[in-house]
């Protein structure tokens, strides 16, 4: 299955290139993914029937379940899907930034950065403090870090070296703030601050889903047109400039996508980490080919994992209902170690 497919700009601007595997392996988990959703629509605690889920969607005027099915547990699947898919698409976005493998948007400081935004808010506004605002104040708190970011590893342009260890950095010192506001903050406060830290989709409604969904469709073509100037510079910088790329420019681009998609993901959903770390190498291990072939199958493995998390943690302990950050974390964490274990092992 070496055959290919390429679309291409009639002024040449921009070129896409898939082969057959790529378009299969897509097609596989988006059924999957829809499949997987219908089903998802059917657990809770109240059971019902695939048929009685179809039933609703198509006819929702004319079902008992509409309150059940639309309105709490469709916007909460939606978001599963958008949050996953973002994250996805971020981590490997950010790995073919700075030619890391472990690199995320956990491990370079954007959801540290939403995080201590959101944990401050919620300290100085206590319980109080509105949801409506908390998702804003998160996702400036992500642009903010990534901004000085930016501005600590611009030396004549980015460096992905000096982008993972001023990204570390950071990440280490707003943990460490998060976790002094935490300490400080009345009991109800750093409840409500674990489970957003933790990442739980619970109570998403449809604006949480209208609010996000735009980020994604701006964003997500962009990359997809785009991502082909990450394969020239991962050929190294004299072979990316002697291909026409504009290094720094893609460079910059390529990290506000990243923090794009990963600062409304965080902001709506929580802190969840590992899914920017995962997928990618999930994709990688289904088909062999560039950043532009891979983007759409690692959103798709994203919105899997965040799916399935979420599921579990609705269903499986009922009438508690467990953040989904909680089975991201259970999957991610001995995925985290297997990944250093082989890389030890390809470094001797």
């Amino acid at each position: 299955m070496n055959r290919t497919l390429i679309l291409r700009s009639r002024n040449d601007r921009w070129s896409v290139k898939l082969n057959a595997r790529v378009l299969l392996v897509t097609v596989v988990l988006a059924a999957l993914l829809a499949i997987s959703s219908v089903l998802a629509l059917t657990s809770g605690s109240h059971p019902t029937s695939v048929t009685d889920v179809l039933g609703t969607l198509v006819a929702p005027n004319q079902s008992e379940l509409a309150l059940i099915i639309l309105e709490i547990r469709l916007p909460r699947i939606l978001m599963a899907i958008l949050v996953g898919a973002a994250l996805g698409s971020a981590g490997l976005i950010l790995q073919g930034l700075v030619r890391n493998p472990l690199a995320s948007p956990d491990v370079i400081g954007i959801t540290s950065g939403a995080s201590a935004a959101a944990v401050l808010f919620l300290w100085l506004g206590g319980i109080t403090g509105t949801s409506l605002l908390l998702a804003p104040v998160a996702m400036g708190g992500a642009f903010v870090v990534a901004l000085g970011i930016t501005a600590l590893a611009w030396q004549r342009g980015i460096s992905p070296a000096r982008l993972v260890l001023v990204g570390v950095g950071l990440a280490a010192g707003l943990t460490a703030v998060t976790t002094l506001l935490l300490v400080l903050s009345p009991d109800a406060t750093a409840m409500n601050a674990y489970i957003w830290l933790t990442g739980s989709l619970y109570a998403s409604q449809w604006h949480d889903v209208i609010a996000l969904a735009p980020w994604l469709m701006v964003c997500w073509p962009l990359a997809l047109i785009k991502l082909r100037h990450l394969d020239a510079q991962s050929m190294g910088e004299e072979m990316a400039l002697g291909l026409g790329s504009a290094l720094q420019g893609h460079r910059l681009l390529f990290l506000v996508l990243a923090v794009a998609l990963a600062g409304s993901a965080v902001a709506y959903a929580g802190a969840i980490g590992f899914i920017g770390l995962i997928a990618p190498h999930m994709a990688r291990r289904l088909v062999n080919s560039g950043h532009t072939g891979l983007l759409p199958i690692a959103a798709l493995i994203g919105a899997l994992i965040l799916l399935y998390a979420d599921w579990v943690g609705r269903v499986a302990f009922i009438p508690r209902d467990l953040p989904a950050g909680i089975f991201v974390a259970g999957i991610g964490a001995p995925f985290f170690v297997y990944l250093l274990y082989r890389l030890r092992r390809e470094l001797g």
